[in-house]
């Protein structure tokens, strides 16, 4: 299927692309940054240095992607979205001198399976987002996102679950069913969800 790398963007050659991404213009892509097979990169998106991405991601334009984020297979990148990596962030030292890289100690955002970051959403590390979870457009991360949770607002909070198909789910008797698919879940004693399985 082979790698499709715009002239205009900047991929080093330590990064390693998988066959059939795809990396557009004016996108940068880092040194030891892993992209799995199948992965678009949109127009002007960032993939810091050493950055995991599964197969089958899609990151959208200008979405900025530090290190050292982890990406799992199919996982969804809005446009402008920000994965930050700075717990504290400061210019400077309380000297007034400039920080450099051994000031700080950068964490990372991890993002499980087919999860969804929406549109100009920012996940402040270190947070987790769990499988088939979608953070809704604009919201701010702050706290770990269960799976199939739908978080939205700032600070995020979630309002829902979603499944699979990345709809809201609707209540089915004691659990929940996905309108698109139909598959079913049940909530837990401790607030995540598990899909049934279906008789």
């Amino acid at each position: 299927m082979g790698v499709r790398i715009a002239e205009t963007a900047d991929v080093s050659p330590d990064a390693t692309i998988g066959d059939g991404s795809s990396v557009w213009h004016l996108a940068q892509v880092r040194e030891q940054v892993v992209l799995g097979e199948g992965c678009i990169v949109g127009r002007g998106a960032y993939i810091g240095t050493g950055v995991q991405v599964g197969d089958h991601c899609k990151i959208q334009n200008y979405a900025l992607v530090y290190e050292p984020a982890s990406l799992a297979d199919g996982v969804f990148v809005g446009p402008a979205a920000v994965l930050t990596n700075d717990t504290y962030p400061r210019a400077v030292n309380p000297d007034g001198s400039l920080k450099d890289a051994s000031d700080w100690h950068a964490v990372g955002v991890t993002i499980e399976q087919g999860a969804s970051i929406g549109a100009r959403a920012v996940c402040v590390a270190p947070v987790t987002i769990g499988a088939w979870a979608t953070v809704a457009a604009g919201a701010v991360v702050t706290k770990d996102v269960p799976a199939h949770a739908l978080m939205v607002g700032v600070p995020a909070r979630r309002v829902g679950w979603v499944g699979r198909a990345g709809q809201p789910l609707v209540a089915d008797g004691d659990g929940w069913r996905c309108p698109a698919t139909g598959q079913r879940y049940e909530e837990t004693d401790n607030g995540t969800l598990e899909e049934v399985e279906n008789a």
